[in-house]
């Protein structure tokens, strides 16, 4: 997780990298920044109308170029990002959906249940024809969605009944407005009942219903007066402007953001004494202003906080989020977090995508249940101190100029969704590139594995859990490897009994002890003869024969045996049978020791580890060890040839041919007895 994690911050950290590579790259070419502003008198009558509507104020009643710029000039400064955002909308001829209601309820759920939204419907009554024309209808969607107003058509045919309760006997324009200013309050429908049936006619009378909800302020004492008020809502925007109403995307604003932030309009169009503006800062209009407890912040100074519904937006939810803006953009951090697994995990692509879809499930179910505690937590009423809190770090990070340039960094490339896709997937194919080649360093097989491998391996699996009862709560990895006999299967089915076997995994068999047999230096006859107590000096021209002989033979049997594992490979010693007649190793080694004074080598019991009991001998394949011979000990501390102790274990018998004990359970650590002191009692 941690791992994917940091993959995640260094995407993002590329990301700020390429959006700063695009800016200087823009500055190189045109000359100017997103930030630089534009002069309206520069600009061509049609971009001054593109402005004009996606800021939301009417000109059909301005044929002259000169009173359109004066009003764009009136409802804001211009720059270079929003014009160019505002010409890129325009040529894009996207058609926008709108609802069709089914009947009651449909429209009751999407309309009336609908509490921070306004909603634009037009309603047929039976056997009359639309309000709205199909071309002037699709031309009014396409206008008032910009400022997320949600549109949709209502059928009398498919219930007439409602229709009758309404009143609704001939077609009409409906318009759902929140009635109040508290968050999910009560919705008001109002019936549009204006003559003339045209675009802008219909828009100007969507604008007024929604700036009704503005407070507005027409002179300097009423403004002293809402400015010194102390109310229920911590965060408020003003809009000083010399306008007749406040712009379409401001009201709709208001609407978005009820309960959160209080959106007021100053109109200074006939104002003579602006002193008091002076004195709380604002010395031009038109401002935004935003009042939070931590002081003034003027929006439209950073990167960009453009005059639109789309960036004013991303402002607002930065600094008053809501639990579900939250919730979403976790929800949003997870699963691209989460989608880096199908780069870091390595082998075939059906186990990438296997991996992939376990780990979205895994992550979308811990963050819903993580989150369960925390919105049961925010309901406690004693909480309403680390609430605000935390809505005051929130302010005091989001105001910040890094905080700007995110906000303008998430607005591209969220209005280019094909180059944030190109880039992540860039970006994951290095991921794997890097993996892959840190994992090759380290001779790890499974990047080589095919889907037919790794399938073969997954059904071996799923087939040995389904037909035996589990043994353990272990978890077993997709990526381990089987050391089964593929026919195990029909083996299971013609011996029914062996069902009831219980499955344990062979993972742990990675983790068991291996080494290799290493032998010290010859002693020398006088050593030997050091060794044997003065009792027995008699017998020495006896033994040295028998001694001899042993030796021989011992010699040859240790060139048979390095012949043998040589054939075999360099780290396996073959094995003759898995039958054996045991012997305790304690006592092997003690016969051991008690010849090693006649024979060539003796072991290097230093090179074993310390939980492993001394012994020479295999007793599944019953040969003595041989130089070099690889060898590996089970937890109960008894050794055994490496190859002749896997092939028991493979076959299903997962204890020690010894002592019977569990092959993969711990067990207490052997101590090896210490050698009594020769020096006499006192």
């Amino acid at each position: 997780m941690w791992v994917k994690l940091c993959c995640l911050l260094l995407y993002f950290l590329a990301l700020f990298v390429l959006a700063r590579v695009f800016e200087a790259v823009a500055w190189y070419e045109s000359g100017f920044l997103a930030t630089q502003l534009v002069d309206p008198v520069a600009l061509s009558f049609r971009k001054l109308r593109t402005i004009l509507e996606c800021r939301g104020l009417g000109h059909s009643g301005l044929p002259e170029k000169k009173d359109v710029r004066e009003l764009v000039e009136k409802s804001g400064d211009l720059m270079e990002g929003e014009l160019y955002s505002a010409l890129k909308e325009e040529e894009a001829s996207e058609s926008v959906s709108s609802t069709n209601f089914s009947g009651e309820m449909h429209f009751y759920e999407l309309v009336e249940d609908t509490k921070d939204g306004i909603w634009l419907v037009q309603v047929i009554a039976n056997d009359r024809s639309p309000l709205v024309g199909k071309v002037h209808w699709e031309k009014m969607v396409k206008k008032v969605s910009r400022f997320g107003i949600r549109t949709g058509t209502f059928n009398c045919s498919s219930d007439p009944r409602y229709c009758k309760r309404r009143g609704w006997l001939k077609s009409t324009l409906i318009m759902s407005v929140p009635q109040t200013s508290t968050s999910k309050g009560k919705v008001m429908l109002k019936e549009y009942n204006g003559r003339k049936i045209e675009v802008e006619h219909i828009f100007k009378w969507i604008t007024a219903h929604a700036a009704s909800r503005i407070k507005t302020i027409y002179n300097s004492e009423h403004l002293k007066e809402e400015w010194n008020k102390s109310d229920q809502y911590r965060v408020k925007i003003y809009l000083f402007a010399n306008l007749d109403q406040p712009p379409a995307f401001f009201s709709a604003l208001s609407v978005k953001f009820t309960g959160r932030v209080e959106f007021i309009f100053v109109n200074v169009e006939n104002w003579d004494n602006k002193s008091y503006m002076a004195e709380i800062g604002v010395y031009k209009t038109p401002s935004y202003i935003l009042r939070t407890p931590e002081g003034i912040y003027r929006y439209g100074n950073n990167t960009g906080e453009f005059i639109s519904l789309r960036a004013m937006d991303s402002f607002l939810r930065s600094l008053q989020p809501e639990v579900n803006d939250l919730f979403v953009l976790s929800l949003v951090l997870v699963n691209l977090m989460a989608w880096m697994d199908l780069f870091i995990t390595q082998g075939a692509t059906i186990k990438r995508f296997v991996v992939l879809i376990s780990t979205l499930g895994t992550y979308n179910s811990l963050l819903i249940i993580s989150w369960l505690p925390v919105l049961g937590f925010l309901q406690l009423p004693y909480l309403d101190s680390f609430y605000e809190y935390s809505l005051k770090l929130f302010r005091y990070s989001n105001t910040t100029t890094l905080a700007s340039w995110v906000r303008a960094d998430w607005m591209f490339y969220s209005s280019h969704p094909a180059l944030f896709l190109s880039t992540y997937l860039g970006h994951g194919l290095l991921i794997d590139y890097f993996e892959k080649k840190r994992r090759r360093n380290n001779n790890t097989d499974e990047v080589n594995a095919n889907n037919l491998e790794w399938l073969s391996s997954l059904w071996d699996w799923y087939t040995s859990y389904l037909f035996h009862p589990i043994a353990s709560f272990q978890h077993f990895p997709f990526d381990s490897d089987w050391d089964e006999d593929p026919d195990l299967f029909l083996e299971r089915l013609a011996f029914p009994d062996l069902w009831l076997h219980p499955l344990i995994p062979t993972d742990y068999i990675k983790n068991l002890p291996m080494w290799r047999f290493q032998c010290l230096s010859a002693h020398s006859d006088e050593e030997t003869l050091e060794t044997f107590p003065d009792s027995e000096s008699d017998s020495d021209s006896e033994n040295k024969e028998v001694f001899s002989s042993d030796r021989e033979v011992s010699e040859d049997d240790e060139l048979s045996t390095c012949h043998r594992c040589g054939e075999g490979g360099e780290d396996a010693c073959s094995c003759a049978s898995h039958s054996c007649h045991h012997e305790p190793c304690e006592r092997k080694a003690r016969s051991y020791s008690s010849y090693s004074s006649a024979g060539d080598l003796e072991p290097d019991w230093s090179a074993w580890p310390s939980d492993m009991l001394h012994c020479t001998e295999c007793v599944v394949c019953l040969e003595n060890f041989a130089k070099g011979c690889l060898l590996m000990g089970l937890p109960c501390g008894h050794v055994f040839h490496q190859n002749c102790i896997m092939k028991w274990l493979a076959g299903g018998r997962h204890c020690c041919p010894v002592c019977r004990w569990a092959s993969y359970k711990k067990k207490q650590p052997y101590t090896h007895p210490q050698p009594l002191s020769s020096e006499p009692p006192s």
